[in-house]
């Protein structure tokens, strides 16, 4: 897709700005299925105001290069090089902005030039949405490849009388082109880190002052390791298993009980994805090309179901290891390496009356819990 194509690149900003829109509605409804039991939607909520703000970094850069691809007939996301040049701009723009001259500069350049010239001033333009796109990846958050680990919570475990932190991350997939959002919970054994966090009772020592969230591991002395291995194992193609199996294994001192992965997309939008023939003929026929679009994630879970104690003999000895539980009896959970997952989807009213009219809706959304966003409010359980 390039900007020849004007109204479709329109098309597909307006569409994916309304589905995150509509996602983030979702997320602060803290009685959605992400809140009950668990800190999901609350985890979430920075992932995707940073997603929301590539996208608006992607459509002003449109303006003076014009070149936009997306994974058309894959996720429906932009692919990964435009993700990468994303993070490129952001290190270079303090720089590239000193050879642009300032806003107020410009708009005269441009004023003067419309009257001597009787002309659009096409240059100056591109300059000037340079300028405003350099501006605003300067101020730094956006979706990178791979997001860095921060603690978001500190609590304890009275049966274990260990520390235990709930440490997130996220990750841009060059391959599937998804952005996922990771949640660990990790117990810590190390005593340094129990005497200094656990009182004598089992309790959060209360005079440590731990203003949450804290970029990396709350565990100094394996912060860096443990960025470094969140960074070497968050591809898509690799399992929660097998990411909480290495983790727990490179790691003697952490203990895995649970990871999430959230991961977002596949994204729908008629006329412009080709990932489902199905969605898009439907999607195809909403009377409003802003309505014409469907946004899946999935929440993928693997758990410890049990710990085996550390072994210690006279000539070798075996650290504490996780059993991790997977749901043999369900397929898609053993494909996934999962003790469990769930699959929602989004979707505005008129485009889920649209499926429903068609009588398609439930062969579409299959096991997908589907939540229907109708101006500020989403439905749920439909």
């Amino acid at each position: 897709m390039n900007a020849a194509s004007e109204g479709t690149v329109g098309q597909y900003f307006a569409s994916i700005r309304a589905a995150l829109g509509g996602l983030e509605i979702f997320l602060a409804d803290s009685s959605t299925p992400l809140y009950r039991n668990s800190m999901i939607g609350e985890a979430v909520v920075p992932y995707l105001a940073r997603l929301k703000a590539s996208f608006s970094c992607w459509e002003n850069r449109i303006g003076f290069i014009e070149q936009f691809r997306i994974s058309r007939a894959e996720s429906g996301f932009p692919v990964f090089q435009n993700v990468l040049e994303l993070e490129n701009d952001r290190q270079s723009a303090e720089k590239r902005l000193s050879s642009i001259p300032v806003a107020d500069a410009l708009r005269l350049e441009m004023a003067d030039f419309i009257l001597r010239q009787k002309a659009f001033p096409a240059e100056l333009q591109s300059r000037m949405a340079e300028r405003l796109y350099l501006e605003q990846i300067g101020k730094g958050d956006i979706f990178s490849p791979f997001i860095m680990p921060e603690t978001i919570r500190v609590a304890v475990n009275p049966k274990t009388m260990r520390p235990y932190y709930v440490v997130s991350w996220g990750a841009f997939d060059g391959t599937s082109t998804l952005p996922m959002v990771y949640m660990a919970t990790i117990e810590d054994s190390s005593e340094k880190i129990i005497k200094l966090l656990v009182t004598a009772d089992g309790k959060l020592n209360p005079e440590m002052d731990i203003p949450l969230p804290i970029g990396g591991l709350l565990n100094p002395d394996l912060a860096s390791r443990f960025d470094d291995f969140a960074l070497k194992n968050s591809a898509y193609s690799l399992t929660p298993v097998t990411i909480a199996t290495s983790l727990d294994r490179d790691f003697p001192d952490l203990h895995p009980k649970q990871l999430r992965r959230i991961v977002l997309g596949p994204f729908y939008s008629a006329g412009i994805t080709e990932n489902n023939a199905k969605i898009n003929e439907i999607l195809s026929k909403v009377r409003k090309a802003e309505n014409a679009w469907l946004l899946t994630w999935t929440v993928q879970e693997v758990f410890s179901k049990a710990e085996r104690p550390a072994q210690r003999g006279f000539f070798s000895s075996t650290p504490a290891s996780e059993e991790f539980h997977i749901d043999t009896d369900n397929l898609e959970a053993t494909r996934m390496g999962v003790s469990s997952y769930e699959k929602h989807a989004l979707v505005p009213h008129d485009a889920y009356q649209a499926l429903y009219a068609a009588g398609d809706a439930a062969e579409v959304f299959g096991d997908y819990k589907v939540h229907v966003i109708s101006g500020n409010q989403v439905i749920s359980e439909v």
